[in-house]
């Protein structure tokens, strides 16, 4: 196994940090690092917002669920699908562009998001640590008033990092599924009723099946939060989906 491979095993979310500040020098690093991401056309389909205002990396801590730990985070970094920006490319050669749709939206956010794997690998090989934010996604109206993020451009996913902790650097990271559990070979396929439980065997503990997975329904699946999420995700929609029964 070559390191860069070791890097991607080890890697695990961070959310406690040392007092040690992220170097100007590993910063750009990491967001150089980011900008190397495959991309579209190499459009580069996204905007990064470097939050360096104390004050709004509270507030968003406040916005993201309460996770005080955003605040205390050295480099914020919010990854904006942005389908905006080509549009004033286009208009200054004198072109009148389409409006953006769905499928824009959609791969300028695989745009976004590729690119926030290359900064967290980045961060890991220099030994900074980090972890995505997706309730970035959450309360669409106060994130875009804080962010002043204009049409067309969506917060697809933000990322905290900072130096771990040593109680962070021993935590065990989860276990994954197996391949056998995620890779279906040339066509989707459901799972049956003993390959599922299979799945979840390591994962149960003492609890039943049932037992296990109605509390992971509750805290995840059926949490306010994530009904939130999807009430915001709506909010972006629109501007990409007007001519849709859907809103």
């Amino acid at each position: 196994m070559n390191k860069i491979i070791e890097s991607l095993y080890a890697r695990k979310s961070v959310r406690v940090y040392t007092e040690e500040e992220i170097t100007r020098e590993d910063k750009e690093a990491v967001l150089n690092a980011a900008l190397q991401a495959p991309s579209a056309g190499c459009q580069l389909l996204y905007t990064i917002l470097d939050i360096t205002d104390q004050d709004k990396k509270e507030r968003l801590a406040k916005l993201c669920d309460d996770q005080a730990f955003i605040a205390k985070a050295k480099l914020v970094l919010v990854f904006c699908a942005d389908c905006r920006k080509w549009l004033s490319f286009y208009r200054e050669a004198g072109l009148t562009p389409r409006e953006p749709g769905a499928g824009d939206l959609l791969i300028a956010v695989e745009d976004a998001v590729i690119a926030a794997q290359n900064a967290v690998t980045a961060a890991e090989s220099l030994g900074i640590g980090s972890c995505y934010i997706g309730d970035v996604m959450e309360n669409a109206e106060d994130m875009k008033e804080l962010l002043e993020i204009p049409s067309y451009v969506y917060p697809a996913c933000m990322l905290v990092f900072g130096y771990p902790t040593e109680q962070q650097k021993e935590r065990k990271k989860p276990v994954r599924f197996g391949l056998s559990d995620i890779v279906c070979e040339n066509v989707y396929r459901d799972k049956g009723s003993q390959e599922i439980r299979q799945m979840f065997a390591d994962k149960t503990g003492d609890k039943s099946y049932e037992e296990w997975m109605e509390a992971f329904w509750k805290r995840k699946y059926e949490s306010g939060f994530s009904k939130e999420m999807s009430r915001s995700m709506e909010v972006y929609l629109r501007e990409f989906i007007k001519k849709s029964n859907l809103f």
